[in-house]
């Protein structure tokens, strides 16, 4: 081998900067409603046109998780919960209360951030720690990934995809981690952009969001579940939404 062949520089030190940092990021306008719909359904969580899948992010939080478990109980409806790797090694009985409950637990990741510069060896382990976190904790493999503010960036695409796990965000959102939610907000959010066969994101918490908005969140819930049966949707987790 010539000397010069020793220290060439890696291909990525190559690609301009900005080439890397829109193959980044681009991914991530998956993030856009209605890009996510038209096309890329399988990834918004579309699934049986008579079901809808519930889903919770942020969690576990020992303060605010255990109400939702609850409250999920009296209605009797399962959902899936997208946590956070640093907060089950925090809290893993609540976690594994929430499967004793019949629930499924998924990966959000290791931490609530914005991966705005790539980091593919980051994301990469993050996940992973997180996926290692939940199957540790709960004696299950996670199916689903949601990542962080729904940024899916190409990084995350391949570190989903390592660990085993398939990506899925939401066809409709209530906003309700604003400190302007109410009950009466959640509800009429999220019901205007439910349709059968959707996905709906709520929070189980308030850890990342303005602080105690997860009552409003909790106080809605019944609302939201009597809205979809009403319209003869059955509501479940994602592992029960036949996402193709």
């Amino acid at each position: 081998m010539s000397h010069r062949s020793r220290h060439r520089p890696p291909a990525s030190a190559l690609v301009p900067p900005a080439v890397l940092a829109a193959a980044h990021i681009v991914p991530a306008a998956t993030w856009l409603p209605g890009l996510r719909l038209r096309c890329f359904p399988s990834l918004a969580g579309t699934g049986h046109p008579g079901h809808v899948a519930l889903t919770f992010d942020d969690g576990p939080d020992p303060a605010s998780t255990p109400r939702f478990l609850d409250a999920l109980d009296r209605l009797d409806v399962r959902a899936t919960f997208f946590v956070l790797g640093e907060q089950v090694a925090r809290h893993p009985e609540v976690v594994r209360e929430t499967v004793r409950r019949g629930h499924e637990v998924a990966v959000h990741g290791w931490s609530h951030d914005r991966p705005w510069l790539p980091s593919p060896v980051r994301d990469r382990r993050d996940v992973a720690r997180a996926a290692a976190a939940v199957r540790e904790t709960t004696g299950r493999s996670p199916r689903w990934y949601r990542p962080p503010y729904g940024i899916l960036t190409s990084g995350r695409w391949a570190a989903a995809r390592s660990a085993g796990l398939r990506p899925v965000l939401w066809t409709a959102w209530a906003r309700d981690w604003t400190a302007e939610a109410t009950p009466a907000s959640v509800r009429s959010t999220a019901t205007a952009g439910l349709r059968g066969g959707g996905t709906l994101l709520l929070h189980d918490t308030d850890l990342v969001s303005a602080p105690g908005c997860w009552h409003a969140t909790l106080a809605a819930l019944p609302g939201i579940v009597d809205a979809c049966r009403e319209a003869g949707l059955g509501v479940g987790p994602l592992a029960e939404h036949g996402t193709s």
